[in-house]
């Protein structure tokens, strides 16, 4: 059974909301970028993004980008509140932000072709009612900047599937990156290497 309807009626728009956004992307970008991490863990949770400045020779496009001023991402992620897929909150604030990219400064550290010294990192926290926009902002980021790592070679953000799941193929970011430990594991058919670059290289012209 079907019925008609008028899709005006059920579509809600808001100038406001892509306002609060774009305020938040303007933020984000007046942020400081930081070489390396602050040395103590900081409680939030919110928006990032990692710049790359090294000398790998396929993302040359991106470190000239960054050279002097970092501006154009080569990742954008987030890192949500407890509770925050299903909507319960949590009384107490906790280092999620912190620990998420202390995650991927452990990530770097286990590549074979990579250095952390070749990244700097900025951050945006998003607490209270503000939580809320990490998803949207995170998006809005990725819409503005395509970050070669969300957009063209996948696999970066992934974690450990656990036992008796290494049967998965490794990501294009694992191929072009080998070294984490547990993707090393991984036994499905991967991506070829040579895929990966002709991917990169074509996104990067």
């Amino acid at each position: 059974m079907t019925v008609e309807f008028d899709y005006n009626l059920h579509t809600f728009r808001s100038p406001k909301f892509q306002s609060v956004v774009n305020d938040a992307v303007k933020f984000f970008a007046e942020t400081p970028v930081h070489p390396v991490l602050p040395a103590k863990r900081f409680i939030g949770s919110g928006v990032y993004g990692l710049y790359y400045v090294g000398d790998y020779e396929l993302y040359t496009k991106i470190a000239d980008l960054n050279r002097y001023v970092q501006t154009q991402p080569i990742y954008v992620g987030k890192a949500v509140p407890p509770g925050w897929r299903t909507a319960r909150s949590k009384d107490a604030e906790m280092p999620e932000l912190s620990r998420r990219l202390r995650e991927h400064v452990k990530t770097i550290q286990q590549t074979a072709n990579r250095r952390i010294d070749d990244f700097y990192f900025r951050f945006m926290i998003l607490g209270g009612f503000e939580s809320d926009l990490i998803g949207p902002v995170e998006a809005a980021l990725i819409r503005k900047y395509k970050p070669l790592w969300n957009t063209v070679v996948d696999g970066f953000g992934n974690h450990d599937p656990g036992a008796g799941r290494y049967n998965q193929a490794r990501s294009e970011w694992d191929i072009l990156h080998p070294g984490r430990l547990w993707a090393e594991r991984l036994t499905g058919v991967s991506p070829s290497l040579e895929n990966v670059i002709v991917k990169i290289r074509r996104a990067l012209t």
